[in-house]
């Protein structure tokens, strides 16, 4: 889960809660007179809550399967796995796609807060031309606590919590007894949007017109580049995130291929033991999250 990796973690101020105030515009100012007061002023701010939500599982493995294996212990640990990796999987997805005014169990994603062009952070996204239901998208992201982060309920902690539940006597679906060993896993989440400016999407990138390489990828991701606040004043870690198909299309556009072309748009950078590609000393990473079938968006 890349952005669970990359994302800075921050316990909520309101219990399941987190607010937070952004500012919405600059104080107004004016050139001073001798003799004359100070005109009064204030900048534009307005208070925002963003909600955490949690996923659960429950990993429920037969007493007879975990003594007639052997090793009970590397049993239950992989069922374990199986678990984590599904948490992984629907966080990261949440952390994209998630919206709470159409599923009130899930938290606010990163997409549907960039999924206007009319809106106040509509500058934000880059409109990469796609018009039908085959579109993704390339996000560039600063994580940090004035910028974008996560957030998880007060007095709890962050990531996935592992608790043994012991043997515990359940019914198969005749109604009939049987006992089995439990672990339940837990994690609270959301994500918290402080700062907009250092959020860049390139939506609508149309993926059928990517693969025949008809879309110039390293065009809208440029402009999104420079939209980004975070090229100019650090707030934290930025990283651009794609999916495989995006990757693949930059990689095939940054090879050289020949005399006319003799320059790498992509230069590889090793984080945290991992051989990651960059642009422009943004290190990008792959996500199967960000899908290949999202609308336009308008």
């Amino acid at each position: 889960n890349p952005m669970l990796e990359d994302a800075h973690a921050v316990e909520c101020n309101n219990g399941t809660s987190h607010r937070h105030t952004i500012r919405t515009g600059l104080p107004e100012l004016a050139w001073g007179q001798l003799y004359k007061g100070i005109k009064q002023s204030k900048s534009g701010k307005a208070q925002v809550d963003d909600t955490t939500g949690f996923v659960e599982g429950m990993s429920s493995v037969d007493c007879r399967l975990l003594a007639l294996s052997g090793n009970a212990a590397a049993l239950r640990l992989s069922e374990a796995n199986a678990y984590l990796e599904a948490i992984s999987q629907e966080v990261q997805e949440t952390m994209i796609y998630g919206n709470s005014n159409s599923s009130p169990n899930e938290f606010m994603g990163i997409a549907p807060r960039f999924n206007d062009l009319g809106a106040p952070n509509g500058k934000q996204i880059i409109d990469a031309g796609g018009t039908g239901n085959d579109n993704t998208s390339i996000f560039i992201v600063t994580w940090g606590d004035s910028s974008c982060h996560t957030i998880y309920p007060k007095g709890t902690t962050a990531g996935v919590k592992r608790e043994d539940m012991g043997k515990q006597r359940v019914n198969d679906e005749d109604g009939n007894p049987y006992y089995v060993e439990e672990e339940m896993f837990t994690q609270h989440i959301g994500v918290a949007v402080k700062d907009w400016r250092y959020v860049a999407r390139v939506a609508n990138i149309d993926v059928s017109a990517l693969k025949s390489g008809s879309v110039d990828i390293y065009k809208f991701l440029r402009a999104a580049y420079y939209q980004h606040e975070g090229r100019r004043r650090s707030k934290g870690k930025t990283v651009i995130y794609c999916n495989r198909d995006v990757l693949e299309a930059l990689d095939a556009a940054g090879t050289n291929s020949g005399a006319s072309d003799n320059f790498a748009r992509l230069t590889p950078m090793e984080i945290q033991g991992k051989e990651v590609m960059t642009y422009r000393g943004f290190p990008i990473r792959e996500t199967d999250a960000i899908i290949n079938l999202e609308a336009r968006v308008v």
